[in-house]
């Protein structure tokens, strides 16, 4: 059973750093392409992040140079690094993972709330 566990969400003040883990279970991560998505509220869900089983790495624009994923598969785990945070990163987070037959799995997301 794929299980998908996010963590590390929070409040932060402007400008502040957050860094969000997603750790996997019953699963090869390895070959798992694996993406950070967000919802902020009345928003829809957007890719914020994205590294496939090679590492290769891509990001929404907004988040260009503030943001880094990362993955460790002997942890089975998905990192998040969010700096120079902005009010308009708030949302909930979630990790999702998906095999190269394109089958997916969501974890069950977390807060980040940017306010001062």
């Amino acid at each position: 059973q794929v299980q998908l566990v996010e963590s590390g969400g929070g409040l932060v003040q402007p400008g502040g750093s957050l860094r969000l883990t997603c750790v996997a279970s019953g699963i090869d991560f390895s070959i798992y392409a694996m993406a950070w998505y967000r919802r902020a509220p009345g928003k829809q869900r957007e890719m914020v992040a994205a590294i496939t089983s090679g590492h290769t790495t891509k990001y929404e624009d907004s988040v260009k140079g503030r943001f880094t994923t990362s993955r460790d598969n002997a942890k089975n785990t998905l990192y998040l690094e969010m700096n120079n945070l902005k009010s308009e990163d708030t949302a909930v987070y979630y990790c999702y993972g998906q095999t190269p037959s394109g089958q997916g799995s969501w974890g069950q997301g977390t807060q980040v709330t940017v306010s001062s």
